[in-house]
Protein backbone atom coordinates (compact mmCIF):
# COMPACT_ATOMS: atom_id res chain seq x y z
CA UNK A 1 0.00 0.00 0.00
CA UNK A 2 0.68 3.30 -0.79
CA UNK A 3 -0.09 4.63 2.80
CA UNK A 4 0.73 3.01 6.22
CA UNK A 5 -2.42 2.47 8.44
CA UNK A 6 -0.61 -0.23 10.37
CA UNK A 7 1.04 3.22 12.06
CA UNK A 8 -0.01 3.72 15.92
CA UNK A 9 -0.54 7.40 16.31
CA UNK A 10 -0.83 8.81 19.67
CA UNK A 11 -3.44 10.44 20.00
CA UNK A 12 -3.24 11.24 23.54
CA UNK A 13 -3.16 14.70 25.27
CA UNK A 14 -4.44 16.39 22.20
CA UNK A 15 -7.69 17.34 23.35
CA UNK A 16 -9.23 14.08 21.63
CA UNK A 17 -12.77 13.06 22.51
CA UNK A 18 -11.94 9.66 22.05
CA UNK A 19 -9.05 9.45 23.68
CA UNK A 20 -8.84 12.20 26.97
CA UNK A 21 -11.99 12.37 28.13
CA UNK A 22 -12.76 8.70 29.96
CA UNK A 23 -12.47 9.93 33.45
CA UNK A 24 -14.74 12.81 32.87
CA UNK A 25 -17.16 10.32 31.08
CA UNK A 26 -16.87 7.34 33.81
CA UNK A 27 -14.60 5.12 32.34
CA UNK A 28 -11.49 4.12 33.65
CA UNK A 29 -8.32 6.02 32.58
CA UNK A 30 -6.36 2.75 30.84
CA UNK A 31 -9.43 2.03 28.68
CA UNK A 32 -9.31 1.19 25.12
CA UNK A 33 -11.66 3.26 22.88
CA UNK A 34 -13.54 2.19 19.85
CA UNK A 35 -16.83 3.66 20.18
CA UNK A 36 -16.98 7.20 18.48
CA UNK A 37 -16.79 7.44 15.10
CA UNK A 38 -13.71 8.89 14.26
CA UNK A 39 -10.52 7.28 12.62
CA UNK A 40 -7.25 6.84 14.22
CA UNK A 41 -5.71 7.37 10.75
CA UNK A 42 -4.56 10.72 9.45
CA UNK A 43 -6.40 12.22 6.79
CA UNK A 44 -4.58 12.23 3.04
CA UNK A 45 -1.20 14.18 2.78
CA UNK A 46 -3.18 16.50 -0.21
CA UNK A 47 -5.40 17.39 2.86
CA UNK A 48 -2.74 18.36 5.24
CA UNK A 49 -0.64 19.95 2.52
CA UNK A 50 -3.44 22.16 1.71
CA UNK A 51 -3.84 22.70 5.49
CA UNK A 52 -0.51 23.80 5.84
CA UNK A 53 -0.66 26.11 2.74
CA UNK A 54 -3.49 27.98 4.67
CA UNK A 55 -2.04 27.67 8.21
CA UNK A 56 1.44 29.37 6.24
CA UNK A 57 -0.63 32.55 5.04
CA UNK A 58 -1.46 33.54 8.57
CA UNK A 59 -4.67 35.25 8.40
CA UNK A 60 -7.94 33.15 8.93
CA UNK A 61 -10.87 36.01 8.20
CA UNK A 62 -14.59 35.40 6.92
CA UNK A 63 -14.68 32.77 4.03
CA UNK A 64 -16.54 31.43 1.21
CA UNK A 65 -16.23 29.39 -1.36
CA UNK A 66 -16.21 29.35 -5.12
CA UNK A 67 -17.17 27.52 -8.20
CA UNK A 68 -14.04 25.32 -7.74
CA UNK A 69 -15.37 24.08 -4.26
CA UNK A 70 -18.86 23.56 -6.00
CA UNK A 71 -16.54 21.61 -9.10
CA UNK A 72 -15.18 19.50 -6.50
CA UNK A 73 -18.02 18.14 -4.72
CA UNK A 74 -20.20 17.44 -7.92
CA UNK A 75 -17.26 15.90 -9.60
CA UNK A 76 -17.16 13.23 -6.63
CA UNK A 77 -20.42 12.85 -6.72
CA UNK A 78 -20.88 12.30 -10.29
CA UNK A 79 -18.04 9.93 -10.52
CA UNK A 80 -18.78 7.57 -7.36
CA UNK A 81 -22.63 7.52 -7.53
CA UNK A 82 -23.51 9.07 -10.39
CA UNK A 83 -25.23 12.10 -9.31
CA UNK A 84 -25.27 15.32 -10.97
CA UNK A 85 -26.19 18.36 -8.38
CA UNK A 86 -26.90 21.78 -9.25
CA UNK A 87 -25.00 24.59 -7.47
CA UNK A 88 -28.53 26.10 -6.43
CA UNK A 89 -29.02 22.48 -4.19
CA UNK A 90 -26.17 22.93 -2.04
CA UNK A 91 -25.88 24.43 1.39
CA UNK A 92 -23.16 24.31 3.39
CA UNK A 93 -23.25 23.54 7.53
CA UNK A 94 -21.00 22.96 9.97
CA UNK A 95 -22.33 19.18 10.58
CA UNK A 96 -24.80 16.64 9.10
CA UNK A 97 -26.85 16.89 12.54
CA UNK A 98 -27.00 20.44 12.71
CA UNK A 99 -28.59 20.11 9.23
CA UNK A 100 -31.31 17.65 9.91
CA UNK A 101 -31.76 19.68 13.46
CA UNK A 102 -32.71 22.68 11.21
CA UNK A 103 -34.70 20.48 8.72
CA UNK A 104 -37.09 19.77 11.60
CA UNK A 105 -37.51 23.09 12.93
CA UNK A 106 -37.90 24.32 9.49
CA UNK A 107 -40.40 21.83 8.00
CA UNK A 108 -42.80 20.82 11.40
CA UNK A 109 -44.33 22.78 14.27
CA UNK A 110 -44.10 21.33 17.71
CA UNK A 111 -46.43 17.89 18.00
CA UNK A 112 -45.40 17.18 14.63
CA UNK A 113 -44.70 13.54 14.09
CA UNK A 114 -40.98 12.32 12.95
CA UNK A 115 -40.01 8.69 11.78
CA UNK A 116 -36.86 6.98 12.71
CA UNK A 117 -35.65 3.69 12.37
CA UNK A 118 -34.57 1.87 15.45
CA UNK A 119 -31.56 0.82 16.17
CA UNK A 120 -30.38 3.87 15.04
CA UNK A 121 -27.74 6.89 15.49
CA UNK A 122 -29.17 8.36 18.99
CA UNK A 123 -28.59 11.80 17.84
CA UNK A 124 -31.81 11.50 15.74
CA UNK A 125 -34.19 10.80 18.64
CA UNK A 126 -32.45 13.17 21.11
CA UNK A 127 -32.90 16.02 18.32
CA UNK A 128 -37.06 15.01 17.28
CA UNK A 129 -37.41 15.18 21.19
CA UNK A 130 -35.59 18.16 21.85
CA UNK A 131 -37.18 20.13 19.49
CA UNK A 132 -40.64 18.74 20.99
CA UNK A 133 -42.20 16.77 18.25
CA UNK A 134 -43.51 13.50 18.17
CA UNK A 135 -41.13 10.36 18.45
CA UNK A 136 -42.22 7.81 15.67
CA UNK A 137 -40.49 4.55 15.87
CA UNK A 138 -40.61 2.07 12.83
CA UNK A 139 -38.23 -0.60 14.22
CA UNK A 140 -35.94 -2.72 11.69
CA UNK A 141 -36.29 -6.22 12.02
CA UNK A 142 -33.74 -8.69 12.53
CA UNK A 143 -33.54 -11.96 10.92
CA UNK A 144 -30.85 -14.65 10.52
CA UNK A 145 -28.37 -12.26 11.60
CA UNK A 146 -29.78 -9.46 9.11
CA UNK A 147 -31.57 -5.98 9.17
CA UNK A 148 -34.44 -5.55 6.98
CA UNK A 149 -37.13 -2.74 6.88
CA UNK A 150 -40.81 -3.33 7.71
CA UNK A 151 -42.82 -1.66 5.27
CA UNK A 152 -46.50 -2.29 6.42
CA UNK A 153 -45.25 -0.90 9.88
CA UNK A 154 -43.78 2.19 8.14
CA UNK A 155 -47.08 3.02 6.04
CA UNK A 156 -49.09 1.95 8.81
CA UNK A 157 -47.46 4.55 11.21
CA UNK A 158 -46.99 7.34 8.65
CA UNK A 159 -50.95 7.44 8.09
CA UNK A 160 -51.17 6.61 11.80
CA UNK A 161 -49.11 9.70 13.14
CA UNK A 162 -49.25 12.36 9.82
CA UNK A 163 -45.89 12.04 9.70
CA UNK A 164 -44.37 14.68 8.14
CA UNK A 165 -40.44 13.95 8.34
CA UNK A 166 -38.61 10.37 7.93
CA UNK A 167 -34.87 10.39 8.45
CA UNK A 168 -33.14 7.80 6.65
CA UNK A 169 -30.08 6.52 7.55
CA UNK A 170 -28.64 5.42 4.21
CA UNK A 171 -26.08 3.38 4.60
CA UNK A 172 -27.20 2.37 8.33
CA UNK A 173 -25.58 3.98 11.36
CA UNK A 174 -25.08 1.24 13.61
CA UNK A 175 -26.63 -1.88 11.86
CA UNK A 176 -24.19 -1.40 8.72
CA UNK A 177 -27.19 -1.78 6.33
CA UNK A 178 -26.68 -0.61 2.66
CA UNK A 179 -30.34 -0.49 1.58
CA UNK A 180 -30.60 -1.60 -1.85
CA UNK A 181 -32.23 0.15 -5.05
CA UNK A 182 -35.61 -1.74 -4.72
CA UNK A 183 -35.65 -1.07 -0.58
CA UNK A 184 -35.26 2.63 -1.15
CA UNK A 185 -37.63 2.60 -3.96
CA UNK A 186 -40.51 1.00 -1.54
CA UNK A 187 -39.67 4.11 1.40
CA UNK A 188 -39.44 6.44 -1.64
CA UNK A 189 -42.59 5.86 -3.15
CA UNK A 190 -44.55 5.42 -0.05
CA UNK A 191 -43.12 8.81 1.34
CA UNK A 192 -43.83 10.61 -1.69
CA UNK A 193 -47.86 9.24 -1.96
CA UNK A 194 -48.46 10.65 1.88
CA UNK A 195 -46.12 13.95 1.37
CA UNK A 196 -43.46 12.65 3.80
CA UNK A 197 -40.33 14.76 3.50
CA UNK A 198 -36.84 12.69 3.68
CA UNK A 199 -33.90 13.34 5.28
CA UNK A 200 -31.69 11.20 3.99
CA UNK A 201 -28.32 10.83 6.51
CA UNK A 202 -25.69 9.92 3.91
CA UNK A 203 -22.17 10.25 5.92
CA UNK A 204 -20.79 7.02 5.75
CA UNK A 205 -22.21 6.78 1.48
CA UNK A 206 -18.18 6.27 1.19
CA UNK A 207 -17.79 3.66 3.12
CA UNK A 208 -19.37 0.07 1.28
CA UNK A 209 -18.17 -3.38 1.04
CA UNK A 210 -17.30 -5.39 -1.68
CA UNK A 211 -20.19 -6.11 -3.89
CA UNK A 212 -22.07 -3.40 -2.41
CA UNK A 213 -23.30 -0.36 -4.10
CA UNK A 214 -24.73 2.72 -2.61
CA UNK A 215 -27.15 4.74 -3.97
CA UNK A 216 -27.88 8.41 -3.28
CA UNK A 217 -31.71 8.64 -2.70
CA UNK A 218 -32.80 11.36 -4.39
CA UNK A 219 -31.16 9.71 -7.96
CA UNK A 220 -33.67 6.88 -7.61
CA UNK A 221 -36.16 8.89 -9.01
CA UNK A 222 -37.16 12.62 -10.26
CA UNK A 223 -40.01 13.19 -7.99
CA UNK A 224 -37.56 12.03 -4.61
CA UNK A 225 -36.01 15.16 -5.48
CA UNK A 226 -38.66 17.42 -4.21
CA UNK A 227 -39.34 15.72 -1.21
CA UNK A 228 -36.11 15.07 0.21
CA UNK A 229 -33.05 16.54 1.82
CA UNK A 230 -29.83 14.38 1.42
CA UNK A 231 -26.99 15.07 3.84
CA UNK A 232 -23.45 14.48 3.07
CA UNK A 233 -20.17 15.18 4.81
CA UNK A 234 -16.00 14.52 3.81
CA UNK A 235 -15.78 14.06 7.40
CA UNK A 236 -16.10 10.20 8.00
CA UNK A 237 -14.54 9.94 4.32
CA UNK A 238 -11.24 11.58 4.87
CA UNK A 239 -11.44 11.62 9.56
CA UNK A 240 -12.28 15.43 9.63
CA UNK A 241 -15.10 15.91 11.75
CA UNK A 242 -13.15 18.33 14.48
CA UNK A 243 -12.67 20.44 11.25
CA UNK A 244 -16.83 20.89 10.34
CA UNK A 245 -18.37 21.07 7.24
CA UNK A 246 -21.09 19.83 5.81
CA UNK A 247 -22.75 19.79 2.36
CA UNK A 248 -26.73 19.24 2.37
CA UNK A 249 -28.53 19.18 -0.92
CA UNK A 250 -32.21 20.61 -1.14
CA UNK A 251 -33.21 20.59 -4.89
CA UNK A 252 -37.11 21.74 -3.65
CA UNK A 253 -36.55 25.57 -3.99
CA UNK A 254 -39.27 25.72 -1.37
CA UNK A 255 -37.90 23.28 1.46
CA UNK A 256 -34.55 25.09 0.54
CA UNK A 257 -35.63 28.36 1.18
CA UNK A 258 -37.40 27.57 4.28
CA UNK A 259 -34.40 25.89 5.54
CA UNK A 260 -32.30 28.82 4.72
CA UNK A 261 -34.16 30.83 7.11
CA UNK A 262 -34.06 28.61 9.74
CA UNK A 263 -30.31 28.61 9.75
CA UNK A 264 -30.60 31.87 9.49
CA UNK A 265 -32.71 31.88 12.41
CA UNK A 266 -29.52 30.30 14.63
CA UNK A 267 -27.66 33.07 13.70
CA UNK A 268 -24.83 31.55 11.75
CA UNK A 269 -23.80 32.08 8.51
CA UNK A 270 -20.05 31.65 7.34
CA UNK A 271 -18.15 27.81 7.81
CA UNK A 272 -14.56 27.50 9.10
CA UNK A 273 -12.43 28.52 6.66
CA UNK A 274 -10.29 25.12 6.84
CA UNK A 275 -13.01 22.79 7.26
CA UNK A 276 -13.58 24.50 3.69
CA UNK A 277 -10.03 23.88 3.00
CA UNK A 278 -10.18 20.27 3.58
CA UNK A 279 -13.11 19.73 2.06
CA UNK A 280 -12.48 20.60 -1.19
CA UNK A 281 -8.80 19.19 -1.44
CA UNK A 282 -10.63 15.56 -0.38
CA UNK A 283 -12.95 15.30 -2.66
CA UNK A 284 -10.28 17.03 -5.07
CA UNK A 285 -7.08 14.65 -4.43
CA UNK A 286 -8.22 12.12 -1.69
CA UNK A 287 -9.93 9.13 -3.87
CA UNK A 288 -6.83 7.13 -3.96
CA UNK A 289 -6.16 7.56 -0.21
CA UNK A 290 -9.72 6.28 0.65
CA UNK A 291 -9.32 3.12 -2.28
CA UNK A 292 -6.70 2.30 -0.06
CA UNK A 293 -8.28 2.62 3.28
CA UNK A 294 -11.70 0.98 2.16
CA UNK A 295 -9.14 -2.04 1.82
CA UNK A 296 -7.54 -2.15 4.52
CA UNK A 297 -10.83 -1.83 6.58
CA UNK A 298 -12.14 -5.03 4.50
CA UNK A 299 -8.86 -6.68 6.38
CA UNK A 300 -9.80 -5.58 9.46
CA UNK A 301 -13.34 -6.74 9.20
CA UNK A 302 -12.56 -10.24 7.99
CA UNK A 303 -9.77 -11.03 10.75
CA UNK A 304 -12.83 -10.08 13.57
CA UNK A 305 -15.05 -12.30 10.90
CA UNK A 306 -12.25 -15.01 11.92
CA UNK A 307 -11.00 -14.26 15.50
CA UNK A 308 -15.34 -14.44 16.19
CA UNK A 309 -15.72 -18.14 14.43
CA UNK A 310 -12.45 -19.52 15.85
CA UNK A 311 -12.41 -18.31 19.16
CA UNK A 312 -15.45 -16.20 20.23
CA UNK A 313 -18.21 -18.32 18.65
CA UNK A 314 -20.78 -17.32 20.87
CA UNK A 315 -20.25 -13.33 19.68
CA UNK A 316 -22.04 -12.84 16.50
CA UNK A 317 -21.21 -10.71 13.99
CA UNK A 318 -23.87 -8.71 12.04
CA UNK A 319 -22.67 -8.35 8.82
CA UNK A 320 -21.84 -5.01 7.77
CA UNK A 321 -22.50 -3.74 4.18
CA UNK A 322 -20.91 -0.36 4.32
CA UNK A 323 -19.31 2.00 7.19
CA UNK A 324 -16.10 1.48 9.29
CA UNK A 325 -18.71 0.71 12.32
CA UNK A 326 -19.61 -3.15 13.20
CA UNK A 327 -22.69 -4.03 15.38
CA UNK A 328 -21.98 -7.25 17.44
CA UNK A 329 -24.58 -9.08 18.93
CA UNK A 330 -23.53 -10.63 22.65
CA UNK A 331 -26.81 -12.28 23.07
CA UNK A 332 -25.78 -15.48 23.71
CA UNK A 333 -23.88 -14.60 26.62
CA UNK A 334 -27.19 -14.20 28.76
CA UNK A 335 -26.47 -11.23 30.26
CA UNK A 336 -28.16 -8.19 31.35
CA UNK A 337 -27.35 -4.73 30.20
CA UNK A 338 -25.59 -4.09 33.40
CA UNK A 339 -23.44 -6.96 33.66
CA UNK A 340 -22.68 -6.68 29.76
CA UNK A 341 -21.49 -3.27 30.36
CA UNK A 342 -19.44 -4.10 33.31
CA UNK A 343 -17.76 -7.05 31.14
CA UNK A 344 -16.64 -4.95 28.50
CA UNK A 345 -15.57 -1.53 29.91
CA UNK A 346 -14.43 -3.09 33.56
CA UNK A 347 -13.13 -6.48 32.74
CA UNK A 348 -12.18 -5.75 28.99
CA UNK A 349 -11.25 -2.38 29.55
CA UNK A 350 -12.80 -1.84 26.17
CA UNK A 351 -14.71 1.43 25.24
CA UNK A 352 -17.62 0.46 22.62
CA UNK A 353 -21.12 2.21 22.44
CA UNK A 354 -23.87 -0.09 24.23
CA UNK A 355 -26.36 -1.22 22.01
CA UNK A 356 -29.64 0.22 24.11
CA UNK A 357 -28.12 4.04 23.15
CA UNK A 358 -29.49 3.08 19.75
CA UNK A 359 -32.52 2.49 21.15
CA UNK A 360 -33.84 -0.29 23.11
CA UNK A 361 -33.59 -2.56 20.06
CA UNK A 362 -30.26 -2.69 20.12
CA UNK A 363 -30.26 -4.49 24.01
CA UNK A 364 -27.55 -7.04 23.77
CA UNK A 365 -25.78 -5.46 20.85
CA UNK A 366 -22.43 -3.34 21.07
CA UNK A 367 -21.31 -1.25 18.30
CA UNK A 368 -17.31 -1.08 17.83
CA UNK A 369 -15.00 1.25 15.73
CA UNK A 370 -12.88 -0.29 13.41
CA UNK A 371 -11.31 2.20 11.50
CA UNK A 372 -8.10 1.35 12.99
CA UNK A 373 -4.97 0.11 13.03
CA UNK A 374 -5.26 -4.02 12.58
CA UNK A 375 -2.75 -4.20 15.87
CA UNK A 376 -5.86 -1.95 18.32
CA UNK A 377 -7.97 -4.47 17.10
CA UNK A 378 -6.14 -7.94 18.10
CA UNK A 379 -5.59 -6.03 21.51
CA UNK A 380 -9.46 -5.37 21.98
CA UNK A 381 -10.33 -8.87 20.56
CA UNK A 382 -7.76 -10.58 23.05
CA UNK A 383 -8.86 -8.58 25.65
CA UNK A 384 -12.69 -9.24 25.26
CA UNK A 385 -11.45 -13.02 24.82
CA UNK A 386 -9.73 -13.43 28.05
CA UNK A 387 -12.45 -11.21 30.13
CA UNK A 388 -15.19 -13.54 28.55
CA UNK A 389 -12.78 -16.93 29.77
CA UNK A 390 -12.37 -15.43 33.29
Amino acid sequence: MTYNFDEIIDRKNTNSIKYDFAAERGKPKDILPLWVADMDFRTPPSVIEALQKAVQHGIFGYSEVKEDYFHSVYNWYKTRFDWKIKREWLVKTPGVVYGIATAIRALTDKGDAVMIQPPVYYPFSELIIANQRKLVNNPLVYENGKYHMDFHDFEKKIIKHKVKIFILCSPHNPVGRVWTKEELTRVGDICVKHNVIVISDEIHGDFTYKGIKHFVFASLKPEYLNHSIICTAPSKTFNLAGLQVSNIFIPNREIRNKFKEAMKRTGYSQLNTMGLVACQAAYEHGAPWLEELNEYLEGNLEFIRDFLTKRLPQIKLVEPEGTYLVWLDFKELNLSEVELEDLIVNKAKLWLDGGTMFGREGEGFQRMNIACPRSILEKAFLQLEESIKK
